[in-house]
């Protein structure tokens, strides 16, 4: 995957206007990478770019196929694809959950997935190399009742990822996945706060029951998620692919 100084190579990261997929942008464009991110949100996106040559902005729902082809004509060859969009999808019981949303949980967790690998590949194909990561979660792993539409999402892409990646390996291109854990983000504190007044709690004493079931009782930095994909980028994993790595202080369960 080398290239010259002279021409940066180039990583695209979806939803990666704020939270994990920003950070993931910072990382590589820090690492003077040239970076394409797409969002649904115009505003986030302008804020993103801002002040940042390396980093261009393009606006688009990746459950829209034919945007994303759009998108993929506009940003040229494509090094490393991040698949960092998703969304919650329904909260609660099975039964209470509704087929739309359900439906658009896996339009963007996986369709989504799938539209980017499919514009992207060709040209990969053609350098004979490339890398995709996709973004998972840990609740992959500990399940988390009442969210079953996205954790069944994300089994979905880790599926895709392990079978991309012997579908691909021939050709030179490398497919991986990151699960993160109790991210410190915006969004999380949200969640708790969400999760403090349904029981009466105060917010400081779920995020603690939350940190008692992961070993190293810590949150994530998103920063730490772009460290991660930067690796996994990089001639250091050149020989890595197929696999799902936990950046996450090792969940072990979830409440």
């Amino acid at each position: 995957m080398s290239k010259s100084t002279t021409q940066p190579r180039h990583a695209v990261v979806t939803a990666g206007a704020a939270n994990i997929g920003l950070a993931i942008a910072h990382v590589f464009a820090d690492a003077g990478w040239k970076v394409s991110i797409c969002d649904v949100d115009q505003t986030a996106l302008d804020a993103a770019c801002a002040g940042n040559p390396a980093v261009s902005g393009y606006r688009v729902d990746v459950a829209d196929a034919a945007a994303v082809e759009a998108f993929s004509a506009d940003c040229g060859p494509v090094d490393v694809l991040i698949n960092n969009a998703g969304v919650a999808g329904p909260i609660g019981d099975v039964e209470t959950n509704s087929p739309e949303d359900w439906a658009r949980c896996f339009a963007v967790n996986v369709q989504g997935a799938f539209h980017m690998v499919r514009a992207v590949v060709p040209g990969m194909k053609g350098a004979g190399s490339g890398a995709i990561i996709n973004i998972s979660t840990a609740s992959a792993v500990t399940g988390l009742p009442g969210r079953t539409a996205y954790v069944a999402s994300k089994w979905a892409l880790e599926g895709m990822t392990r079978n991309l990646a012997r579908e691909l390996g021939p050709a030179g291109i490398r497919v991986n996945g990151i699960r993160p854990g109790f991210m410190d983000t915006e969004r999380m504190r949200m969640l708790m706060g969400r999760a403090a007044e349904a029981r009466g709690a105060s917010v400081a004493e779920v995020e603690a029951e939350a940190l008692g079931f992961i070993s190293l009782r810590t949150k994530i930095q998103p920063s730490e998620i772009g460290e991660m994909a930067l690796f996994l980028a990089s001639d250091a994993a050149r020989h890595v692919t197929g696999q799902i790595i936990g950046v996450d202080g090792n969940c072990e369960w979830e409440g």
